[in-house]
């Protein structure tokens, strides 16, 4: 794969300064990339208020109203300093974060008997969604310093995984399968970037055909184990394990071409779709909007994730183009996930919806993502 970077474009120290706002950030900003997230900010905020303004839950609509304030500000943040900068700074972020995930297994808030929130003060937070980021700064880094002419073989793969492994273990003994998983897939997605050699993609993918099935027998505790038998047979426990993904698939039918009109929904009224504010927030949209409203939802995303593509392509270096890489699968896979899961196409996994469910880490870690993708799009004409 050819990428348009000059490794030795930077061989001056003067030009790697990060203190400095270059008005030409703002003379090549790009609109289009945040018009699409501010689009979907507000399309969250009209289903979010329709799933809670008749339930206990209204108060998430104003606090969301909240997060989003601080989220569109971490997003200037992370526009304004170089990414460069977080270069010569990876894996100091990463083992930061790491910190934060061993403190939450030892102090952390249990819930749902999960133990992935840690309390710092006032603010309630999750360290696994900063982990998103971090990786892929760490991986970014390792890449762009490491480069393959021929692809990784299996031996060269043995650093950048361990980037991942740590983590994906800290996320995983929370328990949170979900995120351990996504933690894999957005380097995974990074790495088939970067270029690795076909034998050794076939190798490792059948190695993880076949440690799946020993962590469904072996692994697995028994509620994951049904999430994945419900996708097989849903109707095998309607009014148990199956529940969620049947009410899921009545509220998106039941909107047919033109939904039932904004307000109307009435399987989020009822309460019959559980989580209808977070991992089912595409539910209550495709029923409220129909199938127009929601083939709307879904080409915004595709337009997001291929123009955060298209910055990685257009990125003067290997640095910048790795981590807009890596952002981009961390909006893809979280999009691909949701939306297969409330249409009963992959297992229920407590996935949000960017910019559309309700969420406060998970928000700000994809506002930063944004900024960063700003970022790199807009230096690309400073170099």
């Amino acid at each position: 794969m050819a990428w348009p970077w000059n490794r030795d474009h930077y061989s001056n120290p003067d030009q790697r300064f990060v203190g400095r706002i270059d008005r030409r950030l703002f003379t090549n900003f790009d609109w289009f990339l945040l018009l699409l997230v501010v689009g979907l900010c507000l399309i969250g905020l009209v289903n979010l208020y329709s799933a809670t303004h008749s339930s206990e839950h209204l108060e998430r609509f104003r606090l969301q109203l909240v997060w989003l304030v601080v989220g569109f500000m971490l997003l200037s943040l992370s526009f304004a300093i170089n990414y460069q900068y977080f270069e010569n700074n990876g894996y100091t972020i990463l083992v930061g974060v790491m910190v934060l995930l061993a403190a939450t297994l030892v102090i952390g808030y249990v819930s749902h008997g999960a133990r992935r929130w840690l309390n710092i003060g006032p603010v309630r937070f999750q360290p696994s969604e900063l982990a998103k980021i971090a990786v892929v700064i760490a991986l970014a880094k390792y890449l762009a310093g490491n480069p393959s002419e021929r692809g990784y073989n299996l031996k060269e793969l043995g650093p950048p995984l361990a980037i991942v492994a740590g983590p994906m273990a800290l996320v995983a003994m929370q328990p949170d399968l979900g995120t351990a998983i996504m933690l894999l897939l957005i380097a995974a997605t990074m790495l088939l970037f970067a270029g690795v050699r076909w034998r050794t993609v076939l190798g490792l993918g059948f190695s993880g055909a076949a440690l799946s099935v020993f962590s469904f027998l072996f692994l697995l505790k028994p509620f994951q184990r049904n999430r994945i038998l419900t996708l097989i047979n849903p109707d095998a426990d309607p009014l148990g394990a199956g529940y969620h993904i049947r009410q899921s698939l009545i509220a998106i039918g039941s909107g047919r071409l033109w939904g039932k009109g904004w307000l109307h929904g009435t399987q989020a009224k009822l309460e019959f779709l559980p989580e209808a504010h977070t991992d089912f927030a595409f539910s209550v949209f495709s029923e409220e909007w129909g199938f127009a409203g929601g083939l709307l939802v879904l080409g915004l995303y595709f337009a997001l994730v291929a123009w955060s593509l298209n910055i990685a392509m257009r990125s003067k270096d290997l640095f910048g183009s790795m981590m807009a890489v890596g952002f981009a699968a961390l909006l893809f896979w979280h999009i691909f996930i949701n939306v297969g899961m409330v249409l009963g196409l992959l297992p229920v996994v407590g996935m949000p919806l960017p910019f559309l469910s309700y969420g406060r880490t998970s928000l700000l870690a994809m506002m930063i993502a944004v900024g960063f993708l700003l970022n790199i799009s807009s230096r690309r004409y400073i170099f």
